[in-house]
């Protein structure tokens, strides 16, 4: 941690010594420090937890926090933080034990434990420094990022650069990012050493197929392309693309996997794993696709969305969108929203006691099986570019409130609602 903390010094000491200054005067990249508040409510439910190895309850509820704030250097540098902190309950993940709830209930995978795993905490830091170039026809930048559970740590940086031509109709953009993270593994309670528990039923004698993981690392390196141009008065239209690799730990360690040729072995109702999740540990990622925006008329405005996945673990999903704000006023706009998601199955995914013990890769996480799914949103703006309403020394510039429902075909169905507010110093 006392690394971490050095390299986030010597970032913003690099940052200020950046900065030269300004001979002549030109209009600041940004004129005033400007802060977004945000906060958003996620609750999910299911009956697929890959915690029960596919089968037990997957509710879930979220809270999370974040504070943006960015500041102007000088006339060409942004120095940006953001720092955020989320804290779920999740009846799911409370069953990586779930002996630890009250002893008069039974164990069921359908019962949320009221153990230690029950709740967690994350938090993060992204602190991120942008240069434009005088003619503001080029930009770069710089991030970090660390964040921290009690079972997963997460340092990344990156990189971005931005050309703009034709007097800036047209736009070509690359960025890279490195993750680099640290598993620290929570097996469920019965495939770690010395579990004994006398309730035990079944034919034979409990003996899992179990080893625990010897690498504890996670490695993801990105590079994104864009491509973006201004086609008329009233389109303009984007193109991305991205390659994503992994390697180190890529399954979760926590998740069950229940075999087809093994017995089974229950306390109550709760049925004991024949091993976890089981993937390869290197993961090719390549998503494409596209934005075209259409500005219909003064009060319409048209936003589609499409991007096509695949990677080397066999999955391969269309993602499809349409959001059309409508300017209510020179204050409000709403926007509806719908959005469809499609995938194939992994080629280690299984459903409950299919996969068998002479696999080498399996999982039951119905995250990696093939699924249909529905987005349906509403939201609304208000905007004051006089910023009228004042907290302390900071005038209100927007407000936004979304309300989101996702259902997917496998029976998880889940519900959002995120609000924001941008705040700008005087």
């Amino acid at each position: 941690m006392n690394r971490v903390l050095l390299g986030i010094f010597c970032f913003f000491s690099f940052v200020l010594s950046a900065q030269d200054a300004p001979s002549t005067y030109k209009k600041r990249v940004l004129e005033a420090t400007e802060i977004d508040v945000l906060f958003s409510y996620y609750n999910q439910d299911g009956i697929h937890a890959a915690v029960s190895g596919g089968d037990g309850t997957e509710e879930l509820t979220d809270v999370t926090s974040s504070l943006i704030v960015r500041m102007p250097l000088n006339e060409d540098d942004v120095l940006t933080v953001d720092v955020g902190i989320s804290a779920y309950t999740s009846a799911s993940s409370s069953n990586v034990n779930p002996l630890d709830g009250d002893p008069s209930r039974p164990v069921s995978p359908y019962i949320a434990s009221s153990g230690a795993s029950r709740n967690d905490v994350l938090a993060h830091l992204t602190p991120s420094y942008q240069h434009s170039s005088d003619d503001r026809n080029t930009i770069w930048g710089v991030k970090g990022y660390i964040s921290s559970e009690y079972d997963y740590f997460s340092l990344g940086f990156g990189g971005s650069y931005t050309r703009m031509f034709n007097e800036k109709n047209t736009e070509v953009s690359a960025s890279a990012q490195v993750f680099l993270d640290t598993w620290n593994p929570q097996y469920p309670i019965e495939l770690r050493g010395g579990f004994f528990d006398d309730r035990i039923t079944g034919n034979g004698t409990y003996a899992p197929v179990f080893s625990n993981f010897e690498n504890k690392n996670r490695n993801s390196y990105s590079l994104s392309l864009n491509f973006s141009q201004i086609l008329g008065k009233r389109v303009q239209g984007s193109l991305f693309m991205d390659l994503v690799s992994q390697n180190g730990l890529l399954s979760t360690p926590f998740q069950r996997v229940y075999f087809g040729d093994r017995n089974d072995f229950f306390i109550d109702e709760f049925q004991l794993a024949d091993d976890v999740e089981r993937l390869p540990d290197t993961r090719v990622k390549i998503p494409v696709g596209g934005r075209l925006n259409i500005f219909v008329s003064d009060m319409f405005v048209l936003r589609s969305y499409y991007r096509f996945y695949s990677d080397d673990w066999g999955v391969n999903s269309h993602t499809a969108s349409l959001e059309v704000p409508i300017i209510v006023s020179r204050a409000f706009t709403i926007y509806p929203m719908y959005r469809f998601y499609t995938q194939t199955a992994a080629d280690y995914f299984f459903e409950k006691e299919v996969a068998v013990s002479t696999l080498n890769y399996y999982t039951s996480d119905y995250d990696l099986s093939g699924f249909d799914a529905h987005q349906y949103g509403m939201g609304i703006r208000y905007k004051d570019i006089f910023t009228t309403a004042k907290i302390f020394s900071y005038g209100l510039k927007s407000l936004d409130l979304r309300l989101n429902q996702y259902d997917r075909s496998d029976g998880l169905s889940s519900f959002i609602v995120t609000f924001g507010a941008s705040f700008v110093a005087d």
